[in-house]
């Protein structure tokens, strides 16, 4: 009895292991999901296999993502797997997948959002890209940050401008979160470094100033002295007076010619009109507008005029800036 009963569980035993054996190998040969011709997924920097695995289980590509962690860790090469955005053909096999990522066999393109352009110049941008498969972008701008994650967010401001590399038939909601949370981790890194006595009281009154600082900046070596004239000008409580935040508030209606009429025209983005920082940023700030805005230079300047050549020339008192004006912008001695 006892030896027919050991004899069961050795059969049943082979059979098991048997099954699993065929289970496996099924697993490592058979197609992929592949939803239609291709599958286009960004590995970011510093992910590992297993977060890899679970994002394209739920993507629906792997039907046990633990198999492709056991298969890297089989080969040795769980640790090796490579940042990048790459490119599934339908067909595909796991060892195929497995081998692409940790060989960094990526198909990639890219886009350049730049710094200063406002959030619908990216939407033309990304629009405009036929590599980029468009999901959200005709979309109501709420709607947009609704789907990216962050209901009720203003756009303007909210994404960092970069070289964005990806593979072709990304979504524009992927190369948005991107964008969106590499702004978030910048502006987060800079606030912990900040100054200390800044007028601001959240990261967002920063950003909104790093966005002005942007705009106003002609060339790099000016931005910390411009951050620091409206720093020094929040701290006295004197309006910006920022001519970009006036323009961004015309919208459509700048004509690209800013009259006295256009500064006296009150709108929420007026600074001259209107005390204290715009609602919103009203462009997209550099890490340099950024660095700039949080750590501002001391100095007494509270004006600034350009000379023409894409320099600021800068000033303590209004007597000393009206002479400024006088000499750069209306051809005075």
């Amino acid at each position: 009895m006892v030896k027919r009963l050991i004899g069961f569980l050795l059969v049943a035993a082979l059979v098991a292991a048997a099954a699993a054996g065929w289970y496996a190998w099924s697993l490592y040969t058979q197609p992929l999901a592949i939803p239609g011709t291709s599958f286009a997924y960004d590995v970011r920097q510093g992910a590992t296999l297993g977060a890899v695995a679970r994002d394209l289980g739920n993507a629906g590509v792997l039907p046990q993502p633990l198999a492709l962690v056991a298969l890297g860790r089989w080969h040795g090469v769980d640790r090796r797997i490579k940042a990048g955005s790459y490119e599934f053909e339908a067909g595909s096999t796991l060892p195929r997948l497995l081998a692409k990522l940790t060989q960094g066999d990526v198909t990639q393109t890219s886009v350049v959002i730049v710094e200063g352009s406002t959030f619908a110049d990216m939407k033309k941008l990304l629009r405009a890209n036929p590599a980029v498969k468009n999901t959200l972008l005709d979309l109501p701008d709420a709607v947009i940050m609704t789907r990216l994650g962050a209901p009720g967010v203003a756009p303007e401001g909210r994404f960092f401008p970069d070289t964005y590399f990806f593979a072709a038939g990304s979504t524009d909601a992927a190369l948005l979160n991107r964008a969106r949370r590499a702004l978030d981790r910048r502006l987060a890194a800079a606030w912990e470094q900040r100054a200390t006595g800044l007028p601001f009281k959240t990261p967002d009154e920063a950003l909104i100033v790093a966005s002005i600082v942007e705009k106003e900046t002609g060339k790099p070596a000016d931005r910390p002295l411009i951050a620091s004239v409206f720093v020094n000008r929040l701290r006295k409580g004197m309006r910006l007076q920022s001519d970009p935040t006036t323009i961004y508030g015309m919208g459509a209606r700048f004509d690209g010619d800013l009259r006295r009429r256009d500064l006296d025209d009150d709108t929420p983005f007026n600074t001259y009109t209107r005390d204290g920082l715009p609602p919103t940023p009203i462009a997209l700030p550099s890490q340099a507008a950024l660095d700039a805005t949080l750590n501002p230079p001391p100095t007494d300047y509270l004006y600034f005029v350009a000379r023409g050549d894409g320099t600021s020339q800068f000033s303590v008192t209004l007597p000393e800036h009206n002479r400024a004006v006088a000499r750069f912008q209306r051809g005075g001695k």
